[in-house]
């Protein structure tokens, strides 16, 4: 009769682990918190650009939430939990720029950028303090930013002179 064996939730190592939840969780509260208020401008835009503003916002909104459920899954996937319930969320994300009611398109365009400016800097963050962690995780990060950066550009083509 063979004895069970225990298989490690994780073949990574606990110090290295935990250091790629403790660059990537600030990303995930931030994209989740994207989401949210991306959708808050989404539903309150108003102007000349509603339609193209309204439409940009859902994909920005969609590549959001597959962001953070990248770098979610990633911080479980290296055996630790995530929190990222909307109290604490709201708690760490930090302010948005995205107003509670109607705004203008270039208003809550520039809201956004402003939003995801705060998101890519924790995400560079993220890609520099990885770089001697796990490189795995790092490229989630690199993911991550190039995407952010797209969207940002996207956006920012909204309001260009």
């Amino acid at each position: 009769m063979s004895k069970a064996q225990t298989v490690p939730t994780t073949a990574v190592d606990p110090t290295v682990a935990a250091a790629a939840a403790q660059f990537l969780s600030p990303v995930v509260l931030g994209l989740e918190a994207l989401t949210v208020n991306g959708k808050q401008a989404h539903w309150h835009v108003r102007g000349a650009n509603f339609v193209g503003v309204h439409e940009l916002l859902d994909t920005i909104v969609a590549h959001a939430g597959d962001f953070a459920d990248t770098a979610a899954e990633r911080i479980v996937a290296l055996g630790l939990p995530i929190d990222s319930r909307i109290g604490t969320v709201a708690e760490k994300a930090g302010a948005t720029a995205v107003p509670a009611g109607f705004a203008q398109s270039d208003e809550l365009v520039r809201a956004i950028i402003s939003d995801i400016d705060a998101i890519i800097a924790d995400v560079k963050a993220a890609v520099d303090g990885l770089d001697a962690v796990d490189l795995t995780s790092q490229d989630v990060a690199i993911e991550i930013q190039r995407g952010l950066e797209k969207d940002r550009w996207f956006l920012v083509s909204h309001i260009a002179a």
